[in-house]
């Protein structure tokens, strides 16, 4: 499926692996950064831990915990589930943070350009305070709407998260281009209801795998406008 760009008005992202790393989602970068900071390099291990804290956090923060917290949290599980200390859970998390947050800021300026051309909004499977993390990184004005799992109660790639956040926009599936990072749940998602994708996949990993003919795939946010040219 082609992104339709010369009858597209809404662009849709996906927050974690996407808005804030090129295509590397959170269980991916966290094991780096762990493997760095904290030195257990068992990488099934790790997954397990990483899953079981991420599952902890669902539904169970303040609607209002910034980003940063949300990942301190987030890394404090995963010590727990790894029995590692505290202080380099700590030293993980923040690094952690410190990247996603720079990587959103330096989104800046592209995110302002793609506001002034179409409608913007986000679809994420997050915790239930995804406004208040896309505040933290001040990037919350560019997006008209912001549909977390949590406040729904649908989690991609089910059809009903993607309609969520279309009727927030007024948008119909054929007007709008989803990017995201997961062949699994974004792009098989917006597939199911219609929806033209781009896959963000970073150019040093394995060649992307697309699901429809005409599909785009880019190695950094930054080739998206292009791509809708």
């Amino acid at each position: 499926m082609s992104t339709g760009a010369g009858r597209c008005h809404v662009l849709l992202f996906d927050f974690g692996g996407t808005l804030d790393a090129d295509g590397v989602a959170w269980n991916d970068r966290f094991y780096d950064v762990w493997r760095e900071e904290v030195g257990d390099g068992q990488r099934e291990r790790f997954d397990q831990a990483f899953y079981a804290a991420d599952a902890a956090l669902v539904g169970a923060v303040p609607a209002d915990l910034p980003l940063t917290e949300t990942i301190r949290r987030l890394a404090r599980g995963i010590g727990r589930e790894l029995l590692a200390g505290g202080a380099a859970a700590e030293r993980a998390g923040s690094r952690f943070a410190s990247d996603s947050l720079h990587t959103l800021a330096r989104r800046a300026p592209l995110l302002a350009l793609l506001a002034s051309r179409y409608r913007l909004g986000i679809v994420s499977n997050f915790y239930g305070n995804l406004a208040a993390a896309c505040q933290e990184a001040g990037i919350g004005r560019y997006f008209a709407a912001a549909v977390d799992s949590v406040d729904v109660g649908w989690v991609k790639p089910d059809a009903r998260i993607f309609r969520a956040a279309l009727d927030q926009l007024g948008a119909f599936p054929g007007e709008a281009v989803f990017v995201g990072d997961s062949p699994m749940r974004d792009m098989a998602g917006a597939r199911a209801i219609g929806m033209s994708h781009v896959l963000l996949r970073p150019a040093s990993g394995e060649p992307p795998v697309l699901c429809c003919p005409g599909d785009r795939a880019i190695a950094t946010l930054e080739q998206l406008p292009e791509a809708l040219a």
